[in-house]
Order: C-alpha cells, then sequence, then structure tokens
C-alpha cells in the first residue's frame, strides 16, 4: 500500500519584486487517502511530475511551491479536469484502485481552490504595489518517452527551453518575452553548446495557470510557461544533476533584471 507523505499544501515567500515564480507541479506528496486509493506508483508519480523546479523557485524573492502531487489536484487544469478520473487523462496511466469517491474529489478540489486564492493574494498585491508583474510559470518535460537506452527526442522539435505564450496578449507583451528569451539563452551553462536553446510554443503553449494568469490579470499580469526540458536530470530514475540543476536555476535568475526593465515600461 502507498505511504502517505506530508501533507502540506505550499511554501512561500513575498518580496518587492514584480517577478513571480511558481511552481505547480514541483510536489510529490498525497494526503492519506489519497495515498491509500492511488494506483500510480510513486517513481511513476514523479516521473510525470516536475522536480528541480521547486529548486528553481528558491532563486527568486518571490515564490510559491506547490508541495501537493499533480495526482492527487493538477493546478495546471481548470477546476473541472484538475482531478484525474481516468487513464485518458493522465498519460494513459490507470489512476485509481476503485473509483474515486466524489467526496474525495472535492476534498482535492478545496486544495485547488485554496492554492488559487493565494496566488491571487499575491499577484493582486504585486499588481497594487508595481503596475504590473510577470510570473514565471516553471515546469519541466520528458523527452526520453521511448525509454532510458532509446534515443532523446530530436532537438528539432524539443528545446531546451520551451515559453509557452499561447495565452497571452503578443502584442502587449512581445518585447518582453523577446527579452527574457534572449537573455535566458545567452547565459553559459555547462550542456550542450554551452548555451541553452530556447524558443516560444515548440512543444508547448502553456496551460491554465497561464490562461488564469491572462484572464485575470488582462492589462497587468503576465505568465511565461517556461517549460525545460530534462536534460538536467535522468527523467527515469528521478535523479537530478545538482550542477546542471544549479546552472537553469543560475539562468533563469539572470533574466530578471531585464524582465523588471520591461515591466517598468509604459503600459501598452
Amino acid at each position: 500500500m502507498p505511504t502517505a507523505e506530508p501533507v502540506a499544501l505550499w511554501w512561500g515567500q513575498e518580496a518587492a519584486c514584480p517577478v513571480v515564480a511558481v511552481a505547480i507541479h514541483a510536489g510529490h506528496a498525497l494526503r492519506e487517502e489519497v495515498a491509500d486509493l492511488t494506483a500510480v506508483p510513486a517513481a511513476r508519480r514523479f516521473r510525470e511530475e516536475d522536480p528541480g523546479t521547486g529548486e528553481w523557485a528558491m532563486w527568486f524573492s518571490t515564490r510559491l511551491v506547490a508541495c501537493r502531487s499533480r495526482f492527487e489536484v493538477d493546478l495546471n487544469r481548470p477546476r473541472d479536469s484538475a482531478v484525474y478520473g481516468q487513464p485518458g487523462e493522465c498519460w494513459d496511466i490507470e489512476p485509481w484502485r476503485r473509483p474515486l469517491p466524489p467526496e474525495m474529489a472535492a476534498r482535492s478540489l478545496q486544495v485547488y481552490d485554496a492554492f488559487y486564492a493565494v496566488l491571487a493574494g499575491i499577484l493582486d498585491r504585486a499588481q497594487e504595489r508595481f503596475g504590473r508583474f510577470v510570473v514565471y510559470d516553471l515546469h519541466s518535460y520528458n523527452h526520453r518517452r521511448g525509454g532510458p537506452r532509446a534515443a532523446p527526442a530530436d532537438p528539432a522539435g524539443h528545446p531546451d527551453v520551451n515559453v509557452g505564450t499561447g495565452s497571452m496578449d503578443r502584442d502587449r507583451w512581445g518585447p518582453l518575452v523577446d527579452r527574457f528569451m534572449a537573455d535566458l539563452g545567452s547565459v553559459e551553462v555547462p550542456y550542450g553548446d554551452g548555451r541553452l536553446d530556447v524558443r516560444e510554443n515548440v512543444v508547448f503553449k502553456g496551460r491554465h495557470l497561464a490562461q488564469w494568469v491572462h484572464e485575470r490579470y488582462p492589462r497587468t499580469g503576465c505568465a511565461l510557461a517556461i517549460e525545460v526540458k530534462k536534460f538536467f536530470m535522468d527523467e527515469h530514475t528521478g535523479q537530478l544533476d545538482d550542477g546542471l540543476t544549479r546552472a537553469v536555476g543560475d539562468a533563469l535568475a539572470a533574466t530578471v533584471p531585464g524582465v523588471v526593465d520591461e515591466v517598468g515600461g509604459p503600459l501598452r
């Protein structure tokens, strides 16, 4: 039987900066009743979660990191599909050993509502204080779906960093996005040719959290859905490469001055 893990919902802090780092898939914990019912082994859950993103959030003075696994409640889905019910909703993985009771799903959605209420408070205060703000919506993605001995996915269609801007008003935020991508791609990293391959909307365009930010703060909030390919870890064992993980965090942090400069410009 799966073992229940600590039941904290999130951790974070606020500071005087218009850049907010959010890692909604960093969590691995399940509350006890969910752990008792899940059919997904811990290692399989971990593979579909986003290890490393909570560590990167530590580079930012304002941050919010989820502690619960997306297999309890997926904070990057609309509320009505945030609790997985069928394999087709989660990579063809059978999520439950028996049907999920509606009351258990409702308790998971209470976690969802509480998280978004906290995030809304942080962003409301950022808007009031700075006028505009930017959310770094931190994720990582698998690129060795064929197995540990198979070749990685073709880099042509799998950049080191995919920046999702699908729900964004590109006319309003385009200069900021371009600045972020250029700055991120200019940082030296001990990987590949020494520079990160940063591209926009190649693999992912961003999902619910980014859309929620853009709908709630249409003129003042910009969410960058940042998906880092799991080159900084072994995606099958879950083992992080500490040096590469730190290098990605350093590279993300290096973009903050330019983004803050862009946020301080006139409203478009």
